[in-house]
């Protein structure tokens, strides 16, 4: 799978303007904000700083349950906008951080975020390949525990385009999506897509040749788009027939519509997928650390991993095997269609054949390199 993680400390280069781009975003979405009600102070809470979905009682409830708290979530979308938040905030503002596999180390490098014991959670149960995940585990320490996971590769209208079709990235190209290629509007996940359907096997790391190809090949996708979607309007775009297709998405998107009847599938292409992956770490200068911790090891429990399994927000693949062996005694319907079935081919075998790739950020360019490329994609 290549370099899944830059070394280098300074390799992440966030800038202040990354920081206040973010920051930005934010200040125009009113479900989010940095300002912290008075309440996270209370001795029966705990602050929970995630993408959304992950507070659901539907996850949250029984731990708030047995432990006779309440769990307080501040929601964001994207890298981003989690990095703007947790830098507007004061230390011990976030007890729980829910990030993005590749945003740790700049976590770990920022202050944010504790040194955690790995003897405190079940890494033991989860499988091989994620017990010393890339990214959770810096300088030998951990950091953050993984808690779900997903593939990123087009997610397609099945009644408009077959799973034949859909083998390649290049069917964005094809005349009959012109303006029916809908995108999620974050750059990491669809200029990744891009970037393998270049031919980048590490296609995060990329020299300034393969970067000038992939800012060719972003831009010249522009006449087939439908639009660019917010995390809902993802959802809907594809529902009304809006989007026929759509790059760096994945099951979270495809799982929930199908429930719902809506004809559409995944399709890894054989240039390859991306993997998002999700983790929990315990807010630097907390004063609950050990509510935190519990909390953490409930969400890597089997009964927290099949709830994130099923979430309502979106679905998702989970590390836990044990987890997989819950899922399939609560709810085995859900464990065929994600795929979470271990006497059957099942969402593993893709990671071990070599078709996944670990997302991070740029390796070669900084961020904001990548996001001026998305933003001239948008507005061109």
């Amino acid at each position: 799978m290549g370099n899944q993680w830059n070394n280098d400390p300074r390799g992440w280069r966030l800038s202040r303007r990354s920081f206040v781009k973010g920051a930005s975003a934010l200040a125009g979405a009113a479900a989010v904000s940095s300002v912290i009600p008075q309440s996270y102070a209370d001795d029966n809470t705990l602050s929970y700083l995630s993408w959304p979905g992950h507070a659901d009682p539907y996850i949250v409830a029984p731990f708030e349950k047995e432990h006779g708290v309440k769990i307080l979530s501040k929601e964001y979308i994207g890298g981003e906008a989690m990095l703007a938040l947790v830098n507007q905030s004061p230390p011990g503002t976030y007890d729980v951080i829910l990030s993005d596999r590749e945003y740790i180390q700049m976590l770990r490098d920022g202050g944010f975020i504790e040194k955690m014991d790995p003897a405190a959670y079940p890494l033991n149960d989860f499988f091989p390949e994620f017990q010393k995940m890339p990214g959770h585990w810096l300088d030998n320490e951990l950091y953050s525990v993984m808690v779900d996971f997903g593939y990123l590769g087009l997610v397609y209208r099945t009644d408009q385009l077959s799973a034949k079709d859909c083998e390649s990235y290049k069917i964005m190209w094809e005349a009959k999506t012109k303006g029916k290629v809908g995108n999620f509007d974050w750059y990491l996940p669809t200029m990744g897509c891009l970037s393998l359907y270049n031919g980048n096997k590490d296609p995060y790391n990329i020299d300034g040749a393969a970067f000038d190809k992939l800012k060719e090949t972003t831009l010249s996708l522009k006449p087939q788009i439908s639009g660019f979607y917010a995390m809902a309007d993802v959802f809907s775009s594809i529902t009304n027939g809006q989007a026929w297709v759509m790059p760096g998405i994945g099951e979270w998107i495809s799982a929930l519509l199908s429930k719902g009847g809506v004809p559409c599938a995944t399709a890894i292409p054989n240039e390859g997928g991306i993997q998002w992956t999700e983790s929990c770490s315990i807010g630097k200068g907390t004063k609950k650390a050990e509510l935190a911790q519990k909390f953490i090891q409930y969400l890597a429990s089997p009964e927290g991993q099949w709830r994130l399994a099923t979430k309502p927000a979106y679905n998702c693949s989970i590390p836990n095997k044990k987890g997989w062996e819950s899922l399939a005694k609560n709810d085995p319907k859900s464990a065929e269609m994600l795929r979470l079935q271990l006497d059957k081919r099942n969402v593993m075998d893709e990671y071990k054949e070599g078709k996944i790739t670990l997302r991070q950020t740029p390796i070669q360019q900084s961020i904001d390199d990548w996001t001026e490329v998305w933003n001239e994609f948008k507005n061109a």
